[in-house]
This record gives structure tokens, C-alpha cells and sequence, in this order.
């Protein structure tokens, strides 16, 4: 089993252009969430998935600078992006991270590989609070390459291409979809939003007295202080 996690990233937002270099308490974004994923101790391999587009060069160079694979595909057919990648770097199991997540927790993505690896299930999460007591963008999803495979086989519409597992999420009745509570009561904050998507996003995390190595009990200590 090679557990690999591709954070899907990209210069282009409709909401907040440019969020990937923007500066997070002195670090781009996309660092954070490089840096925060590289704590996860069951992870084999990082690799992120960026489009192809020439906007993306600067993502890409400052990627190559922070010693972290980059895979480029399609912009508006993120799923391939995803197959492609993957099978660049042999993954027989993919973790799904979002690079507008930059509070993602490593320990809380060991936390989903365990869940997965001992509840039969086609694919889990943890980064939704959605039948679950998460905070929004503390975890990620998990399913195997096989299973993403035949979602690139199935999907027809152009909105499961660009939200590249919205198709399995979408069809609950033709895959075993299974999530979990976070153990650690001081982090059961479903009421808490951690995705960075608007510049009031951005403002409000850049307002907080929070570091690229905060812990997530810490931060939710910190959000709920202030």
C-alpha cells in the first residue's frame, strides 16, 4: 500500500485570485499546507496537482523551491488531474487535501488513514462537518486509486470533472461513504470554519496570533478566545 496525498492547488480563484502565494503570517498559503500535511506520519508521499496553465509557473517554481513534487493537468478537468497524478507517483491510495485549507491537521489526517484502514468502507473523510463533529478544514478524504479510477470511467458531467469526488459523494447509494467523530473533545467544533475561500477568510486567520505549527487545539483555544 503507497499512501499518497495530492493537495490540489491552483493560482486562478474566482473569489480570492492569487490566494495560493498569498502571505499567511509571513509564509505563502500553499506552504502551510505543504508544511502541515508533511506531519502526517502515515502518509508515503506528497504530490500537488496544478493546472497546466501558464499562471501556474510562479505556483509551480515556488512548489520546486519547497522540495515538493508537482503533477500538471487539466484546469477544468480536475479528475483527470487527479488520476494523472496519482499514477505518476504509483499511489495505490489517494489523500485528498485542498490548498485552501492551510489549518490542515497531520495528526487528524493519520487519524482518517486509520479509520479507512479498519472500517471497509469505499471512501472517508474528516475534513466536513458533515455527520460528523469536525471543524471545517482540519482533515481531508480518502479512497483507493482503483475506486478513482472508476469514477474517471463513470462521470459524464462537467461538475463531477472539476469537483473531482463529488461524484462519489453525489451517489451515496453506490458507494460505502463513511466519516467519524473527532476523539479530542476540546477540537469537536462543528460551528468552526477554518477554509480559506474570501478575502474575510483570509483576514479574519490573518488576524489571529496563529503559526504555521499550531496545533489545532491551540487554534480552536485561540479562535474561540478572541
Amino acid at each position: 500500500m503507497k499512501i499518497v496525498a495530492i493537495i490540489q492547488a491552483r493560482i486562478g480563484s474566482t473569489r480570492l485570485p492569487f490566494k495560493m502565494m498569498l502571505s499567511l503570517h509571513g509564509d505563502p498559503v500553499i506552504k502551510w499546507v505543504v508544511h502541515r500535511v508533511r506531519k502526517s506520519r502515515l502518509i508515503d508521499d506528497i504530490i500537488v496537482a496544478i493546472p497546466i496553465s501558464e499562471e501556474n509557473d510562479i505556483l509551480e517554481k515556488y512548489l520546486q523551491k519547497l522540495k515538493v513534487k508537482v503533477y500538471r493537468g487539466s484546469e477544468s478537468n480536475v479528475l483527470s488531474r487527479f488520476v494523472e497524478a496519482s499514477d505518476s507517483i504509483n499511489a495505490s491510495h489517494i489523500v485528498r487535501v485542498c490548498a485552501d485549507n492551510p489549518l490542515v491537521d497531520g495528526v487528524e489526517i493519520d487519524n482518517l488513514i486509520n479509520f479507512y484502514q479498519n472500517n471497509s468502507c469505499d471512501y472517508a473523510y474528516n475534513n466536513i462537518p458533515k455527520n460528523n463533529n469536525y471543524p471545517d478544514g482540519l482533515g481531508a478524504e480518502i479512497l483507493s486509486f482503483e475506486l478513482l479510477k472508476k469514477v474517471e470511467d463513470e462521470v459524464t458531467q462537467q461538475h463531477h470533472k472539476e469537483h473531482c469526488l463529488s461524484y462519489v459523494t453525489d451517489n451515496v447509494d453506490k458507494f460505502n461513504i463513511q466519516t467519524f467523530n473527532v476523539s479530542d473533545k476540546d477540537i469537536a467544533k462543528p460551528n468552526l470554519r477554518f477554509d480559506i475561500d474570501t478575502f474575510d477568510d483570509y483576514y479574519k486567520l490573518s488576524m489571529k496570533e496563529i503559526n504555521i505549527d499550531i496545533t489545532s487545539k491551540k487554534l480552536i483555544q485561540i479562535c474561540e478566545e478572541t
